[in-house]
Formats: C-alpha cells, structure tokens, sequence
C-alpha cells in the first residue's frame, strides 16, 4: 500500500512538473497575479463564524467561513470593490464599505449576513467616508466623512435601523472614532494635526464637550486608544516618550482629568504595531514589528504583565480581534511565498487552525522566493535596510529591480508580492529598500524625509544602488526602478537626479508636481501633507526644486507609467502630464490607464495586465546580455 501511494506521488510530481513546463512565461507570470487572499476577519458574536474579506471571485468581496471547518460562502457580488467588513455585537448584521470605480469616496452598507437587505447609510456621491466598525452593543456604527467640510473629517455615530446620528467631536480636524465606553456615555477619537502626528480625545456624548489626552510636543504618534471596562483607563500604543513606538496607557481621575502616557510593554528591537483588547477588558493582545516580521504577545490590563503570544506559521499577521468569550483570536496571516488567509488560534493552548485557503492555481507554493535583509549604509552613515529576492540560479552580478514602497511613511516587509515574484520569475532579482522616511525604524528615523529634508531620502537611491553592487549582485549596466503612489515618486526623483544609473523606470499612480498634487488631491489630504512634502503657500520654491516635473529634460530613461482613473489620492493629472511631456521631448514612454481602478488596482484582470506588463518591460530592458563595451 505505501509503495503504491509513493508511486501515484511521484507521478504526480512528474505531471506537475510537465504542466509546469507546458506553461508559456506570460501563462505563469498570469498565474502568480492570479493568486487570491483573504483578510480582515471578525467575528460572530457567538465566535463560531468568521466574517472576512477575500478577492477570490476576482474581486474583494464579503465572505462568511465556519470556525469549525466547512466552506466558505460569498455573501456580497458586487461591482464594486468592499474594503472592510464588521460584524455587528448585536446579531445578524454586518457593516461593509464599498470604493465606487476604486476611489476614495467610500460608502457605508448596512446587510443581513446573509447578504439581503442592502441599505445604503452614508451620503453617496463623492462624499469620502471611514467606517471603524461597531460600538460594542451592536447599536451604533462609528463612521467618519468629509460630507460637511471637504478639508476635515468629521467623526459621527449612526443608528442603521433608525437613521439617527450622533456628532462626535467638534469637527476640527482629521477625526476617527476608536472606541466607545462600555456605559455608552464617552468615546475615544483621534484627531490628525498632520502626517505623523496625532492626539486622542476623550468625548463626552451628552454634551460634547472634548478632553485632551494627549498633549504633547510634534510629533508624536497615538494609536489603538480602547477604554478599560471601567472606563477609568484609556490603553494606546505610541511613539511620544520612546523613539520605537510602546504599548502604554492613559489613567484617567474622578473628572476625567488624564495623566501622562505610561509605557506598559516596550522593545530595544521593535516597534509596537497594533493592539487590541477583550470584551471584558481583562487582556490585550499586542502586534509587534520585529524588523518588518510580526510578533504577538499578551498584556494582561490588571497587573501590566506582559507574556509572550504564540508562534505562527507566517511572518506578518494581520488583526488580530478577540472572540466575544476572549477565548480565540482572528486574524489573517502571510509571507513571502504564501497567500495571505484568516486564521483562528485558541489562547489558551496557542494551537491555530486555517479557515481560508487562498487560490493559487498554476503557481507552486515552494517556488516562489523567500528574501533575506540586506542591511548598508547612507551617504551620511545612515543605517538603511532591505529585502532582496534572488532567483534560486542566479549567480554573479545581473539584472535588478529596485522597488520603493508608497506613503513615504510605509515599510517593505516579506510579505507575497506577486509583482516581485513575476520578477524573479524572469531571471531579474529585485530589492525592495526601506529608505529614511519609512516606517518600523522609529520616530527619528521617519521624519528624517520631512519638507527640505526629502533630498537625502532621494540620495538613499544611489545608495541602494550602490549597496547592490558592491555586493555583487547588480550589474550596474542593468538595474531598474519601480514604485507606486509615492514609491512612484521616488521612480521619477531616481531618473531624473541620476539620469545615467537605471535602464528601465516603471511609475505606477505616482506624484511627479507638487503644485498639481495639492491642487488636485483631496482637500483633506492636501491639508496634512504639508509638513511631510512642504506647504504650497509658504515652500513653493521648495516644492517645486523637489518636483520631477521641472526636471524632465534630464531623463534618459525609457519608462512606463500606470495609473487609475479614479484616483482622487494621487490624481490622473500626475500621469498624462509626464506622458505627454515625455513623448514631445521623445523620451521613450508606456502609459497604462485603467479605466475603472482608483488609487492602486483590484480588480483580478487589472492585476494581471499589470503584473504581466511590467514583467514583461522589465524583461526586455533589463535580461538581455549588456552589450560589449
């Protein structure tokens, strides 16, 4: 019986391995863009389903899985794109939000789970708007919009059933709900003064009346922000009194009166990431980022005793959120070469289980690439860091691409890039750098990249560059650079500044003209981006010497550019006047527009025509032998 067994299991190998061969280059670069995932889960109140988000129809889509094992259903099929989905405290009920084209004006559903009943409860139109989910008594939504003043948002409760609406806050800035006590009486909002830096405030329902928590000196970032049961405590994560982000809390007197941030669990070696507490408010599970690889650990809220979490199978957790019984916890998992799905795991024992099982038909699982920290150093000594993925036979210098990440306050970390992986697929090893102004590093380290600043973030290019080469592993004959939203920016800064070091230049819905970039985003967001980029009424001299738009004459690059449409973060504009530019100069320029995408793509035939296009221009600029000198 097992030699049989062993014989149909090499057979099968074989046949895998001749479909695999079967496969054209396009075929299997389509077939890794095809590779689905599914994240953003919570629970039932009862704890035996899961709600989630999962692209496996091809688009993301409401999903519903037993936490017993069993299949999955699909509970929305829409046209549109669902970002994120909540299932209601109260019963069967769930709140998702819908990005109309992949744009950023929002909107909030209300449905039965399962699916019926559909009612629309935001304002429609281009109204931009945030859910964050329910208030723990299942009654209120906690939603955020920009519907009564486009350069703000104002925070709001809202009754689904009734249609009634509770202001929450003064309308001031940018503000979230992220919590409400347990006796319905105060909230919890954050409120952006600007990108990278914040204050949480506590809200007295009945009056309005708004209580700073967090008075500090900018900048300083404030997260999590969930009240104890007794609602004398108000536990947050945050980067004022540490330079790595700590998990601490805020104790609050008789009158409300708050004492300053105390540091309950912090790290030499990491950043705290995200937080959340139980129903009864006994115990918070803590996300920590460990040089871009997750970690898990235990607060216990009574005595402050902080106990290691357990190990997981995937090295970037997503969530994780309590069972209402704070006896499980969801959460989705991921890495490098593994699809990212939603996982349960008991607390008690740390033993997890896999509810989803995310498609990747066509691609071996074990054949994709794992990647390994590069670390180097910056023109000025900086120490810089990145993840480099090889091909399993490269050997000796080749062809690289270097891929920067968006925000600038973001962070590359090993976590399935199919665009990488299509990459490396074609013989091309890829770099993704964590340049000053990222994220995970540190408050310091994150605004190293600030207004004037930014040219020393442009001139960590050269050194990632350079780094590669020295190790030799670029040649530096044929190195490529890529990026999308602000990692397109840095596409263009790379180009332009050092016109003569890359081959080929790939800028996916990146900002190349500040002026137009304010002029033309959201009016919220052009409000916060002043301190990060500069401030058009003050820096515009700056602003446009950090402008790869007024520098275009010094590209001679051969690029290709992809935008969306929808896109009201970074808007068409950024595109079509580099293009159109660019080809009246005669610089060689591909434009790809995606008619029905917003700010990045997610809908699968868009994702596969872009995985496969960039590969592909990759392929042809880059893999050829260089020529002889």
């Amino acid at each position: 019986m097992r030699r049989w067994q062993a014989s149909l299991a090499v057979i099968a190998a074989l046949l895998a391995g001749s479909v695999a061969q079967a496969q054209t280059t396009a075929q299997r670069t389509a077939a890794i863009a095809s590779i689905r995932s599914a994240s953003g889960a919570s629970f039932s109140p009862d704890g035996r389903q899961v709600v989630y988000i999962s692209n496996a129809s091809g688009s993301p889509q409401v999903w519903i899985a037993p936490v017993s094992g069993g299949e999955p259903r699909q509970v929305t099929r829409l046209s549109d794109p669902v970002q994120s989905v909540a299932w209601s405290p109260a019963g069967e009920r769930i709140a998702y939000d819908v990005a109309p084209g992949g744009g950023l004006n929002v909107q909030v559903y209300v449905a039965k789970t399962d699916g019926s009943e559909p009612k629309l409860v935001t304002a429609g139109g281009e109204v931009n708007n945030r859910m964050m989910g329910w208030t723990r008594d299942g009654r209120w939504l906690q939603i955020a919009t920009n519907r009564f003043n486009p350069t703000e948002m104002d925070a709001f409760l809202l009754d689904p059933a009734t249609g009634q609406t509770k202001a929450v806050g003064t309308g001031k800035g940018l503000d979230t709900i992220t919590d409400v006590s347990r006796d319905g009486r105060l909230a919890l909002i954050s409120r952006l003064a600007s990108r990278g830096d914040n204050n949480l405030l506590l809200v007295d329902l009945d009056t309005g009346a708004e209580t700073l928590l967090t008075a500090h000196k900018p900048p300083a970032q404030f997260a999590w922000g969930e009240f104890s049961a007794d609602g004398r405590r108000v536990f947050a994560l945050s980067d004022v009194a540490t330079d790595l982000a700590a998990f601490g809390v805020i104790e609050l007197d008789a009158a409300g009166k708050p004492g300053p941030f105390k540091v309950l669990a912090k790290r030499a070696d990491a950043e705290a990431d995200n937080a959340s507490l139980s129903d009864d408010g006994a115990s918070a599970v803590l996300r920590w980022n460990v040089a871009g690889r997750s970690e898990l650990s235990y607060l216990d809220t009574v005595t402050g005793k902080v106990t290691t979490g357990p190990k997981l199978p995937g090295d970037l957790i997503g969530g994780p959120l309590f069972s209402k019984d704070g006896r499980q916890l969801v959460l989705s998992l991921t890495s490098a070469a593994a699809p990212t799905d939603v996982w349960t795991t008991d607390v008690a024992t740390a033993k997890s289980v896999q509810l989803t099982r995310s498609a990747h038909d066509g691609v071996d699982l074990a054949t994709l690439v794992r990647p390994t920290l590069v670390n180097y150093k910056a023109h000025d000594g900086l120490a810089l860091s990145g993840w480099l993925y090889r091909p399993k036979d490269a050997k000796g210098p080749g062809p690289v691409v270097f891929i920067y990440h968006g925000g600038p306050e973001g962070q590359s970390r090993p976590s399935l890039s199919t665009d990488v992986q299509a990459l490396v697929g074609r013989g091309i090893s890829v770099f993704l750098p964590n340049v000053r102004g990222s994220t995970g590093f540190g408050k310091r380290f994150v605004n190293l990249d600030n207004g004037p600043l930014r040219v020393d973030g442009v001139k960590d290019i050269k050194a990632s560059t350079d780094a590669l080469v020295a190790l030799g592993v670029a040649d530096p004959r044929r190195l490529g650079i890529m990026g999308g939203s602000y990692g397109g920016y840095m596409v263009m800064a790379g180009v332009t500044e050092y016109p003569d070091m890359f081959a080929a230049g790939a800028n996916l819905y990146g900002v190349v003209n500040f002026d137009t970039f304010f002029k033309h985003t959201q009016p919220w967001m052009a409000a916060i981006s002043t301190i990060e980029y500069g401030n058009p009424a003050t820096q515009a001299e700056m602003l446009k010497s950090l402008s790869p738009i007024n520098k275009l004459d010094r590209i001679k690059t051969p690029l290709i550019v992809l935008h969306g449409a929808n896109d009201t973060n970074v808007p068409v504009i950024e595109a079509e006047q580099i293009v159109q530019q660019l080809k009246a100069r005669g610089v060689p320029v591909e434009y790809v527009l995606f008619p029905d995408e917003g700010h990045g793509w997610r809908r699968l035939p868009n994702r596969i025509k872009s995985t496969v296009t960039l590969a592909d221009f990759f392929e042809r600029k880059l893999r050829p032998p260089p020529a002889a000198d």
